[in-house]
C-alpha cells in the first residue's frame, strides 16, 4: 500500500497538501485519481498542512489548488518546494493590490 504524505485535491492542481511533517530529501508519494500514482522529493522541509509543488512553477505562474487558481508566483517554485506566503500572493491579495486596498 502506497503511504501518502500528502494530498491531491483535484487533478488540475499544482501543489499538494501535506498530511504530515516531510522532510528534505524525503520521497512523497501520492494519488491523483485512482490508479494515477506518482512520487516527487522534497528540496526542502514542508509542515503538516501546508502545501508542496508538484511541478516547476514560473514567477508569475498560477498556483491552483481544489482545481482554482487561488494566487500566483512571487518568485520560481521548484518541484518539492513548500509553496507559502513567501513565495505565492494570493488571489484575495492581488485583487486588494489592483484596487489599492489594504495598502
Amino acid at each position: 500500500m502506497i503511504s501518502k504524505r500528502a494530498i491531491v485535491l483535484n487533478i488540475k492542481d499544482n501543489v499538494a497538501v501535506a498530511v504530515e511533517n516531510i522532510q528534505k530529501g524525503e520521497m512523497v508519494n501520492l494519488e491523483v485519481v485512482k490508479g494515477n500514482k506518482f512520487s516527487i522529493q522534497a528540496i526542502e522541509d514542508v509542515p503538516f498542512g501546508f502545501k508542496i509543488a508538484l511541478a516547476d512553477i514560473p514567477k508569475g505562474g498560477e498556483v491552483i489548488k481544489h482545481g482554482e487558481v487561488m494566487g500566483s508566483a512571487t518568485s520560481s517554485i521548484k518541484a518539492g518546494s513548500l509553496v507559502h506566503v513567501h513565495n505565492v500572493q494570493g488571489r484575495r491579495a492581488q485583487k486588494e493590490t489592483e484596487k489599492g486596498e489594504g495598502l
